[in-house]
């Protein structure tokens, strides 16, 4: 390896160019700071990334379409027999966080949904819950409420929530109108929901409807889901927001580089350890460090962060760097029609109701359920009847016959944060570049009273199933594992949580990491609760206001 390459002091390095990231660059770059954006894997390119569902990024058969490579960068689990082994790609978490500029918002759902008020005061609404790590968020909904307006502005949301009665307040109306439904939802689904007194409302997606920003409007393409978008039309933060940053001349992207160390002296951190593809490490020297690598690689890094105020790894100095990591329990049902009910106009999941996500008196705070995205043949063979063959001719004539049959109605169950669910990193497993990999650690379990709420969900979408005249219906959800090790991928958040008192978390309610003076995380991980929706919304509208938090200890902090 060759001698450590030291550049010149910059004055924030930000680590990751997903949501968060790329986010927290774009409010420092208009603010006049300069930064540098570090992201381990590339510019996405459409070209040169076909829709082929055997390399799709959230159900892939063969690899993730944008990495990471699960040989060079594995993640350990039990081998059973006292020791570890590099994680199947496929089992517990098939989905890996996407490495590329932009992340996960390339190849994303894109589902736009904004936390309920209770989901920032759970432990105030349905109290103290035995076993469990549950606590309300140092900040509510009113605080963040003017950054979601913002991430729905400046990234783009197209919704309508005139007939949700349960939707959170907002001041300001998307920008976009909302998707029209499909066929099979406008028809089918939606009749069905409202014959059981349920409240349908279609789906906010962070996709144009119509032209927005410069960009084109969606054309409804049927592989959408974990690919990326062929007209441009799905926002993520690489075609929003870290153009912005760019184009101010104050950031600097670099891509292909590894962060593996936040160098510390006392409380302050001087800057950023990286590997570039040659191995060769780089010295990035700052005035300030953001992390937001994601829920399981910003723990990892920060373990791998020691120093002699940090030595257990930074932010660990309570114990608390790792934990609470959870996610969310996807549930609900599938229902097999005697007609072909499928009409492919993509992206497919259209419609959407969240009766189900706060009824404090029956102590439910379960999740929203919505239509699904399409399912291509390979990912669509896999979800078939009991006793049906999953192989041969058997199998080809149920394919055959039932593939445009079929409707998902399926959401996240909000899970019930436990100290015993941690990652840590793993030293009898390295990576391509000799670091130790992350793992799930021995010990971590789901709260029984998230089950109880997967069980309602699942019934609950069943129920619509058998109500819309599936002659077919099958539940998804119902065998879940208390055991956790689901950990490395979508919706993945809660390592380095949030609070008022660092014995319980990891950094303060600014997401500054507790007895540092600028080191802070701009990512998922800082979630105390991760609400009952898909929470790319929440992670952007705290990378906006934690960006602005670092401009200002700055002296930078005047309005973009």
């Amino acid at each position: 390896m060759a001698s450590e390459i030291v550049h010149p002091k910059t004055e924030v390095v930000v680590v990751g160019a997903g949501a968060g990231g790329g986010i927290v660059a774009k409010q420092l770059a208009v603010r006049g700071v300069k930064c540098i954006l570090l992201e381990r894997g590339d510019w996405p390119i459409y070209d040169e990334n076909s829709n082929d569902e055997l390399i799709n990024q959230r159900t892939h058969a063969i690899r993730a379409i944008h990495g990471p490579d699960t040989r060079k960068f594995p993640r350990a689990v039990s081998d059973g027999k006292g020791g570890v082994k590099a994680a199947d790609p496929w089992w517990p978490d098939h989905t890996v966080v996407a490495a590329c500029v932009g992340s996960g918002t390339v190849t994303y759902g894109a589902m736009g949904w904004r936390f309920m008020p209770q989901d920032f005061r759970l432990k105030s609404t349905y109290g103290a819950i035995e076993g469990s790590a549950l606590e309300d968020w140092p900040i509510s909904y009113d605080d963040i409420e003017p950054y979601y307006e913002q991430a729905e502005y400046e990234v783009g949301v197209s919704g309508d929530m005139s007939t949700n009665p349960y939707a959170p307040p907002r001041k300001k109306p998307f920008p976009m109108p909302a998707f029209e439904y499909n066929w099979e939802d406008e028809n089918i689904v939606i009749p069905a929901i409202k014959r059981l007194g349920l409240h349908p409302f279609p789906i906010p997606m962070l996709r144009n409807s119509v032209r927005y920003n410069g960009r084109a409007a969606c054309i409804r393409n049927h592989t959408c889901c974990g690919y990326m978008c062929p007209c441009d039309a799905k926002n993520g933060t690489q075609n929003t927001v870290i153009p912005v940053a760019l184009k101010t001349g104050n950031c600097q992207l670099r891509t292909n580089s590894f962060a593996y160390e936040v160098v510390m002296e006392g409380r302050r951190a001087v800057g950023v350890k990286y590997f570039d593809l040659d191995k060769n490490s780089h010295f990035q020297p700052a005035d300030a460090v953001v992390i937001a690598a994601s829920a399981t690689e910003t723990a990892r890094l920060m373990f791998l962060s020691k120093s002699k105020l940090f030595p257990d790894g930074l932010g660990n100095q309570n114990d608390m760097l790792g934990r609470c990591i959870h996610s969310h329990i996807y549930c609900g049902a599938w229902g097999l029609f005697d007609r072909d009910v499928e009409r492919e106009l993509g992206p497919g999941a259209t419609v959407a109701f969240s009766d189900l996500n706060h009824i404090p008196s029956k102590n439910i705070f379960a999740g929203v359920l919505c239509s699904e995205f399409y399912m291509l043949p390979w990912a669509r063979s896999k979800v078939i009847p009991p006793n049906t063959p999953r192989w041969g001719i058997g199998h080809k004539q149920h394919m055959i016959k039932n593939y445009r049959r079929m409707i998902r109605i399926v959401g996240p169950v909000q899970e019930i944060p436990m100290y015993e669910s941690r990652v840590g990193i793993e030293p009898r497993l390295k990576d391509w570049f000799g670091l130790p990999v992350y793992r799930a650690m021995p010990g971590g379990k789901k709260h029984p009273l998230s089950l109880e709420q997967t069980k309602i969900m699942t019934e609950t979408a069943a129920a619509v199933l058998k109500e819309a005249g599936a002659k077919t219906v099958c539940k998804e959800g119902e065998k879940v594992y208390l055991n956790y090790g689901s950990v490395g991928g979508q919706h993945q958040a809660g390592s380095c949580r949030m609070g008022n008192d660092p014995k319980k978390s990891v950094v303060d309610p600014q997401c500054k990491v507790w007895d540092t003076d600028n080191v802070w995380i701009g990512d998922g991980s800082v979630h105390v609760s991760n609400g009952g929706f898909n929470p790319v919304l929440t992670i952007m509208a705290l990378a906006f206001r934690t960006g602005e938090n670092v401009a200002k200890s700055l002296g930078k902090g005047g309005a973009a």
